[in-house]
């Protein structure tokens, strides 16, 4: 008998493997204790929220006694956070954005999935390139698309850009990257992706429609050593930008996150009625009423960085002392170092032993390496450095 659906049992039985690894943390750390155990494996953010947000939320409990104070507003969030959030946008992504070129999410996730309702077609394919957020495949999956995956250059994790022109077909609508980059901390150079746009905007005339450009960028505040993240909304008029407030500000349990659209775009007010109807059918109605709030009290803060440049160098010396193969993250809080042996799955179960959880490359589309999260304690990264090192044997 059929309890659920063969694309569910197929989605529990190739489950994420970061879940799988944080499981595996959980029993670990009920066996030895949470100090005997160095945990990698998830990229939640660590640090507390930056006291704005704090500010933010203390000004709005003085108002939740009024009436409609947690009630329905409009599908595409609340007029006056639209117009906040717009201002701050046209600062950051150097174009000139209004309220009605931007709505507000139920996180980036919710975002993703209200872009691909709205744009796909039932056997659409989305463009992606490996090592990639395996989600992703859900996002698209989940609204008739099919995830079409491109592998990157070998030892930079570069796009390879004549390997994404030879991928796209009449029926590719979008193509989805994310940078700084989970998992592998690459940040895409201008360059590429000028290259890049020139490519979908050819193939957009071709094909006689817009082919997307879904450009996910949660990690945009956290690049290092001067790294330019390039904006794309200036730079091609099919570009849709996805993010959200959960790792620049912390917020990742309060599921804020938002779409703006390229004002290049000369018909993205149709898309946007789209976006709108889709946030609310798919079940979202509207954004977080609080983190609304929180949002726009916070525009322009962030956590201190200078704590994962820290951690960045620490794990950095970690591995190098231990023998690993990596390149140094240009952005984001992960490394992938490649798995010695080359069987990712099977190294992950030797650092287990030694109480140190990662995840297989092979979760993430990139088979050989694997990944850490260094969004955790000073102290965590230090403790693990015996660990890594007997595990490389």
């Amino acid at each position: 008998m059929s309890i659920i659906s063969t694309q569910m049992s197929s989605s529990i039985k190739n489950g994420s493997w970061i879940r799988r690894m944080f499981e595996a943390g959980i029993q670990l750390k009920q066996k030895y204790g949470d100090d005997a155990v160095c945990d990698f494996s998830l990229g939640n953010p660590d640090l507390a929220p930056p006291p704005a947000v704090g500010k933010a939320l203390a000004e709005f409990v003085k108002h939740v006694d009024e009436p409609f104070s947690l009630g329905y507003m409009p599908n595409n969030g609340f007029g006056w956070a639209r117009e906040k959030l717009a201002a701050h946008l046209s600062k950051e992504q150097g174009v000139e954005l209004t309220a009605n070129d931007v709505i507000l999410t139920c996180g980036a996730a919710g975002a993703l999935n209200v872009i691909f309702r709205t744009v796909l077609e039932p056997g659409d394919e989305v463009l992606t390139v490996t090592p990639y957020f395996v989600e992703y495949g859900s996002y698209v999956g989940n609204h008739g698309g099919t995830l079409k995956k491109v592998p990157t250059l070998p030892g930079t994790f570069g796009l390879d850009l004549p390997a994404i022109e030879a991928a796209i077909t009449p029926k590719t609508r979008a193509m989805i990257i994310n940078s700084p980059h989970n998992p592998t901390g690459t940040v895409y150079s201008r360059e590429e992706l000028e290259g890049l746009t020139a490519i979908l905007a050819k193939a957009s005339e071709r094909n006689g429609r817009p082919l997307y450009l879904v450009v996910d960028e949660p990690y945009r505040f956290l690049a290092f050593d001067g790294v330019e993240v390039p904006s794309l909304l200036p730079m091609y008029p099919y570009a849709v930008l996805a993010s959200s407030f959960s790792k620049n500000l912390c917020l990742a349990g309060e599921r804020v996150g938002f779409i703006a659209l390229s004002p290049l775009f000369a018909e993205r007010a149709e898309l946007m009625g789209g976006l709108t109807l889709a946030n609310r059918i798919l079940g979202f109605v509207n954004p977080p009423v609080v983190g609304q709030h929180i949002m726009a009290g916070a525009l322009g803060s962030q956590v201190d960085v200078n704590i994962y440049a820290r951690r960045r160098e620490m794990m950095g010396n970690v591995l190098s002392d231990a023998g690993y193969e990596f390149q140094m993250p240009k952005g984001a809080f992960y490394f992938f170092p490649k798995a010695p042996g080359g069987d990712d799955v099977a190294f992950v179960n030797k650092l287990l032993d030694e109480r140190i959880l990662a995840v297989p490359g092979s979760g993430f589309g990139g088979p050989g390496h694997f990944r850490l999260a260094f969004c955790v304690e000073d102290e965590v990264i230090a403790r693990s450095a015996e660990g890594f090192k007997r595990a490389r044997g």
